[in-house]
């Protein structure tokens, strides 16, 4: 007397995600290729002096990723996986938070067009008050005045002590 024992057929589907591990690598040869391209089509207009020059640090890193991308993809389709992470609290059978995701990519767009005409101190506040907002905070009367405070703070670190300079705005015309 035998028994059939029947396997599942295995669709392409079912393969990647067994390997989903192989589009990490994909990422990484891409990424590779473009800081290679960047770096070996450099205009340089200084005289180099030694054998060390500004192309030699991203050719390295261009070389490294396109190394770390091919040794991932061979121990993958050797049957290589990473393990899970073991701290995450999260649970996978749980839908995503698309409100939360929505506010913050709504936070980050609305200071990219408010940084030029309001200035970073006040579309920095607006972006940390929804920022907090976004992730949960209800705090009316306090989270207004810490993001206030934060973008202030921020824009004079950036802007006075590390000579990057951000758009001040009417506020910084005033003061």
């Amino acid at each position: 007397m035998t028994t059939e024992t029947e396997t599942p057929a295995r669709t392409p589907r079912s393969w990647l995600r067994e390997h989903s591990e192989i589009g990490v690598s994909l990422l990484l040869l891409l990424l590779g290729v473009l800081v290679l391209t960047d770096a070996l089509t450099m205009d340089v207009d200084i005289t180099q002096r030694g054998p060390v020059g500004p192309r030699t640090v991203p050719v390295v890193v261009g070389i490294a990723l396109l190394l770390v991308a091919v040794l991932l993809a061979v121990d993958v389709l050797r049957g290589g996986r990473g393990e899970a992470e073991g701290g995450e609290d999260i649970d996978l059978s749980e839908p995503s938070d698309w409100r939360t995701v929505l506010l913050l990519a709504g936070v980050f767009l609305g200071n990219a067009v408010l940084i030029d005409p309001l200035g970073f101190p006040i579309s920095g506040a607006l972006l940390f008050w929804g920022s907090a907002y976004a992730l949960g905070s209800r705090h009316y009367d306090r989270d207004p005045l810490i993001a206030a405070g934060l973008s202030l703070l921020t824009f004079f670190v950036f802007n006075n002590l590390l000579g990057v300079p951000l758009p001040g705005g009417p506020l910084m015309e005033v003061l």
